[in-house]
């Protein structure tokens, strides 16, 4: 073989080696999931997040079947799993993204309830510090009466309605919170301000004995005899085995009152009218 025949060899075989790795790059670089169907790659997912629920990958491959095939009924079902496998990794944002996509697509559909209960979800897993900015509180409130509403009968409302006690019940903790702080300073109008709420509008939690004690205390600072015996009635009539009516008790007494509601149009006197036709709590 001459000299050039054998560099003409050379420079051929170069080239098929680089046009071949150059297919074999192009080929790796194909994700193999566009050539899976629906169904494969939501078994996929379901797989991945049985095995990793805090990570992104599950989250990931629910999206693909949206995006690869966005007219089936897996498209449909990865949706608002897309939803669940952000809430399980605490992605509360993406979560309620995913989930309200959903609803705005498939408001009737037999999922809609796990979809509103998961949006529901969202708000509630982050109030669970009372510090918390309370708008958190006022939402998950709000998504979970659309659940106990829309879905009553659904496996997801029994739930709902527990978390909805106990978000109403966080509503009411900040309220006293902020109470006893204005209280402790003698800031006692500020207090009652406060306590007050707690009595009208949570009276159904179970920091209701407590708002009215401080009630009392707070009436007895400014002089009020009148209105502190009428928390104290309210008090001992609803909680009379309660720590907080021994208090009120032992404070009014100690100043030569009694808990007794008089006559008048004060608030604390139409609670009182309240309680005794069976209206309040």
């Amino acid at each position: 073989m001459t000299i050039g025949k054998a560099w003409r060899s050379i420079t051929a075989a170069v080239l098929l080696g680089v046009l071949v790795a150059g297919c074999a790059e192009q080929a790796a670089e194909v994700d193999p999931i566009e050539q899976m169907g629906a169904q494969d790659i939501f078994t996929l997912a379901e797989r991945t997040l049985a095995d990793d629920p805090q990570g992104t990958e599950a989250a990931r491959l629910f999206s693909e079947v949206e995006r690869l095939h966005p007219y089936t009924e897996w498209a449909r079902r990865s949706l608002v799993m897309q939803a669940y496998a952000h809430h399980q990794a605490g992605r509360y944002d993406e979560a309620r993204s995913a989930a309200q996509r959903y609803l705005e697509v498939f408001s009737g559909d037999t999922d809609a309830a796990w979809a509103r209960y998961i949006l529901a979800l969202s708000y509630y897993d982050q109030i669970d510090a009372i510090g918390r900015d309370q708008a958190l509180t006022f939402e998950a409130l709000r998504a979970l009466r659309d659940v106990i509403e829309l879905h009553p009968e659904s496996e997801y409302a029994r739930s709902a309605r527990l978390k909805f006690d106990l978000a109403f019940d966080h509503l009411a903790a900040k309220e006293m919170e902020v109470g006893r702080y204005y209280l402790r300073d003698g800031h006692y109008a500020a207090a009652i301000n406060r306590f007050r709420v707690v009595v009208e509008e949570f009276q159904t939690t179970t920091h209701t004995p407590e708002a009215l004690h401080r009630l009392v205390e707070c009436y007895l600072a400014l002089g009020l005899a009148t209105e502190a015996q009428t928390a104290g009635a309210i008090l001992g009539h609803n909680y009379a085995s309660s720590g907080f009516y021994e208090d009120s008790y032992a404070l009014l007494t100690g100043q030569g009152l009694s808990p007794e509601a008089s006559d008048g149009e004060g608030w604390l006197q139409r609670i009182w009218r309240q309680t005794l036709r069976g209206e309040w709590l």
